[in-house]
């Protein structure tokens, strides 16, 4: 990483070739996120001591954040020292001075590019180096690497490498144990205290899945692997506090059930889905009042699909949660305007927020399902599938989400909206994805699905430019997708996965004018949180 020399000079950012002063540029980018303002009815609904185990949770919460700082960028000082402005404002978006959305390039003056490893490795590490490091630990989802007294390479956990933080974080946990009443809670809480100071965190994803009647939900701890562009391998730290909405979640409680039949109609051959899904899985609808860490950076999360042990998905399944209040935030202020700038106004009728809910839900449904073993020998998915594993899986969850929720709305299932809803609004939803760029797996996995839903024809432009959806030709190109999706997997086939991204994962000239038109149109790209409790 480089240093700023002069915090005067980090203000300004390089001048694009549109004209624009770095500063306008600057405006323009913190803009293009829309602040919305975070509370929730069941926050009010909640007892004097409820409140304070939030309370609590949000100390903890901001643990992580600053731990998830150490992780992705270094010493936040430099940050916090830099004059107030745009600048500093897109900064702490972003956690650091690459943007998220644009491909993690830099956009302040005396960074190069963002290190693939973060600071999760040395940044002089050589990839013989890497090689020659015999370590069986180095590959750990909880190990950063440094170097010894030597400057020879080591791994170093993070109970250690993290040690003062987290333990400032358990004692807020303990605090919150001992309050609450929810004996599902309690044991949650006291197994992940256990497993922060261990790295072992087997007990407490599986205490989790089984803390099923309560009325608040505490994500915590080091969880996904996409902030290491490098390796795909270490966890990042972050924080949700979710308040549950008891209404909608009995609603979907009957889809759990209904998994194994949803696996078994999978668009794939039958050595394909061989995986059967746990069914003491959890499906339920929350409010979430914080976010902190690696899922507050750049574009925030709407729907949560944990843990992400295997271990645990066989033997109890997986919880989806669904983030309500933030997923109707992107409708309302993306999802809809994009539709109105790009679709046929004939079509406008089918966009839905209703179907938005369906389709992000039943994305994180699609995660357990398909194959988690390869059908020929080279091991599990992810490991046959290398630094393509995470790109193919965000694009089989995109796309089997949709086969899903138009098989429900066939069997009756799903009653309250129609097909060519959730066609129309998933490839509105889309191009609300896409903007993020290629910089994540998620922005390669949307590129990927777009583009294969163009090329066999499920959408084409008319003579305005806009899109028209042909409802005959999407759903075909739904079954064909999913099942090459299925297949690569199961069959571990990482260099057709390559050659497939390099070739799809992009956005070609029609869609960038597409964007530009929605960019032009004032429409923002993303959200950014004000907590009003």
């Amino acid at each position: 990483m480089k240093k700023i020399l002069f915090f005067a000079m980090a203000f300004i950012a390089v001048t694009a070739c549109t004209g624009k002063s770095g500063d306008a540029q600057l405006k323009e980018k913190v803009e293009s996120y829309a602040v919305v303002e975070v509370s929730s009815p069941l926050y009010d609904a909640l007892s004097e001591n409820d409140k304070k185990i939030v309370d609590l949770f949000r100390q903890a919460g901001e643990i992580m954040d600053g731990l998830f700082w150490k992780q992705t960028y270094g010493d936040k000082a430099e940050i916090d020292a830099l004059p107030d402005g745009y600048a500093k404002t897109y900064a702490y978006i972003n956690y650091g001075p690459w943007d998220h959305l644009d491909d993690n390039k830099p956009f302040i003056e005396g960074y190069g590019e963002k290190p693939l490893g973060c600071q999760y490795y040395p940044q002089d590490m050589t990839m013989e180096e890497w090689e020659a490091f015999d370590d069986p630990d180095k590959l750990s989802l909880y190990t950063v690497i440094r170097r010894d007294e030597n400057g020879a390479l080591k791994t170093v956990w993070y109970r250690d490498e993290y040690k003062a933080e987290l333990e400032k974080v358990c004692t807020l946990l303990e605090e919150a144990a001992a309050l609450t009443t929810n004996e599902g809670m309690r044991t949650y809480l006291n197994e992940r205290i256990k497993a922060l100071r261990t790295d072992d965190y087997l007990a407490s994803d599986l205490a989790w899945m089984d803390m099923k009647d309560c009325n608040m939900d505490l994500v915590i701890g080091p969880i996904e692997n996409y902030d290491d562009h490098l390796f795909e391998a270490k966890a990042a730290y972050e924080c949700f506090i979710l308040l549950k909405d008891e209404k909608r979640s009995a609603n979907l409680a009957k889809y759990v059930g209904l998994l194994p039949t949803l696996q078994k109609m999978l668009p794939c051959a039958p050595e394909y889905k061989t995986f059967v899904p746990g069914t003491s899985s959890d499906l339920n609808v929350y409010d979430a009042i914080y976010y902190a860490g690696d899922c507050n950076a750049g574009s925030k999360t709407i729907a949560i699909n944990l843990p992400n042990d295997e271990r645990v998905h066989a033997a109890k399944g997986a919880r989806r949660l669904q983030l309500y209040n933030s997923m109707m935030a992107k409708f309302d202020k993306i999802v809809m305007p994009i539709g109105e700038v790009l679709m046929d106004p004939a079509q406008l009728e089918y966009l839905s927020a209703d179907a938005f809910f369906w389709n992000v839900t039943f994305h994180e449904v699609a995660h357990g399902l398909g194959v988690k073993q390869t059908v020929n020998g080279k091991g599990t998915v992810d490991q046959a599938m290398g630094d393509q594993k995470t790109s193919w899986e965000e694009a089989k969850a995109d796309i089997l989400g949709l086969f899903m929720v138009s098989s429900l709305i066939d069997m009756g299932e799903i009653t309250d909206i129609t097909k060519e809803e959730s066609i129309a609004t998933f490839i509105a939803g889309i191009v609300r994805s896409v903007r993020f760029g290629s910089a994540s797996s998620h922005g390669k996995a949307n590129m990927m699905c777009f583009n294969y839903m163009e090329d066999h024809g499920a959408f084409y432009r008319n003579e305005e430019g806009r899109y028209v959806v042909d409802f005959e030709k999407a759903a075909a190109a739904i079954n064909s997708w999913a099942g090459l999706i299925l297949e690569t997997q199961a069959t571990g086939n990482f260099e057709f996965a390559q050659k497939y991204a390099a070739e799809n994962a992009s956005i070609r000239e029609a869609l960038a004018a597409d964007i530009a038109k929605v960019n032009e149109a004032g429409i923002p790209r993303d959200i950014v949180f004000d907590y009003t409790w």
